[in-house]
């Protein structure tokens, strides 16, 4: 068996000092009254965090400055300075290099549809799974985000929206999508609870909807098995890539742990649990994934072990990385594919590619500095 670098929950090496953003509402109160503050400071902190996204000491006047010092010092500590923001697609997508305290890259990016504004985020800084056609998974890991490093992605993605910095003018953030740099499901507890952050009505949390809020992996089974249990009703999308372990244990290394049918009948218990459909991540490259027989075995494999109406293949035309050998699959071979895989009654769609003139696959930034 292949020795593979996984990491469930690695030390926490780098990790910032505690944040507002890590703490369930008791826990906000109990450390503002261990400060010597009343209790109600806390909801007043988590006003200004997740309601109006803001972290400038200025717009807290309902706050004592001398009470307002302490509090911030302590509970909403810097987590990220903006190293650069790259915009593209007449700048509706937005990407953000993010500096964390102890000198960490991470990378955000903010994508505004007609309909809705998806922001795609990091879980860890780096990944561990080594898959070969992801600058990420190359560059290994790095360190796990806490769950306020996590947080903090969306805070600051939602006040991009309300201020209107992409064309549109001011928006809400309505979808969450942890497809950025890492594998969630290996930094598990810290991914969880953002989601409830993320999830929980204002102002315990941002109050974004479970619905819109998608979590991926590349099939960690034990993982997703403790995942359908936790009460949210969040998406879960899995990285296939493949449907035959043959080529899986190449393209996605985990697989040496568990093959392609474990990894559906533990996707087809979270549908079965949280009544969501699951989505099957499947980017097609160049001769290496893309052939008609492929499309026709994922089907058929989808239609077996997940049934058609809890499954759905989101198509993901390549982002290439630059000097790398795995190339996009040209738009005739993109379309037979989606034809073979629907012809097994299977939903298949291609996702609107966004962002390749600003490195918009994920770890390219943070690979550059």
């Amino acid at each position: 068996m292949t020795s593979l670098p996984l990491v469930f929950d690695a030390p926490k090496r780098g990790l910032p000092p505690r944040h507002l953003a890590d703490l369930s509402t008791g826990d906000r109160r109990d450390a503002v009254t261990a400060l010597g503050e009343r209790a109600f400071r806390a909801d007043q902190l988590s006003r200004h965090y997740f309601t109006r996204l803001t972290v400038d000491p200025g717009e807290m006047t309902d706050i004592p400055a001398a009470s307002r010092e302490r509090l911030l010092n302590d509970l909403i500590p810097p987590l990220f300075t903006v190293v650069r923001k790259l915009s593209c697609d007449d700048g509706t997508t937005q990407k953000a290099l993010l500096r964390a305290h102890d000198g960490t890259l991470v990378e955000s990016v903010l994508m505004r549809y007609p309909d809705r504004a998806t922001l795609c985020i990091s879980s860890q800084a780096g990944c561990g799974m080594a898959c070969p056609f992801c600058a990420t998974g190359q560059g290994g890991l790095n360190r796990n985000l806490s769950t306020a490093e996590i947080v903090e992605q969306v805070r600051m993605g939602a006040a991009a929206m309300r201020a209107g910095e992409l064309p549109g003018g001011p928006g809400r953030l309505s979808n969450i999508v942890f497809m950025g740099m890492g594998e969630p499901l290996a930094n598990y507890r810290r991914v969880v609870d953002a989601v409830r952050r993320i999830t929980e009505p204002s102002p315990a949390g941002l109050g974004i909807s479970a619905r819109g809020v998608t979590v991926s992996t590349v099939g960690l089974v034990p993982a997703i098995d403790k995942l359908a249990g936790e009460g949210l009703a969040v998406t879960l999308a899995v990285s296939l890539h493949t449907p035959d372990d043959e080529l899986r244990d190449t393209l996605v290394p985990v697989n040496n742990r568990w093959k392609v049918t474990e990894v559906l009948a533990a996707a087809r218990r979270y549908a079965d649990t949280t009544g969501r459909r699951v989505s099957i991540e499947y980017a097609l490259i160049r001769d290496v994934n893309d052939q008609p027989w492929r499309a026709e075995m994922l089907g058929k494999l989808l239609a077996k072990h997940l049934t058609t109406r809890l499954v759905h293949v989101n198509l993901i035309p390549l982002n290439p990385t630059p000097g790398s050998k795995w190339d996009a699959s040209p738009p005739h071979v993109q379309d037979e594919f989606v034809a073979r895989v629907r012809a097994t009654g299977v939903a298949c769609t291609v996702r609107d590619t966004r962002g390749q003139e600003i490195a918009a696959a994920c770890g390219q930034l943070a690979a550059d500095g």
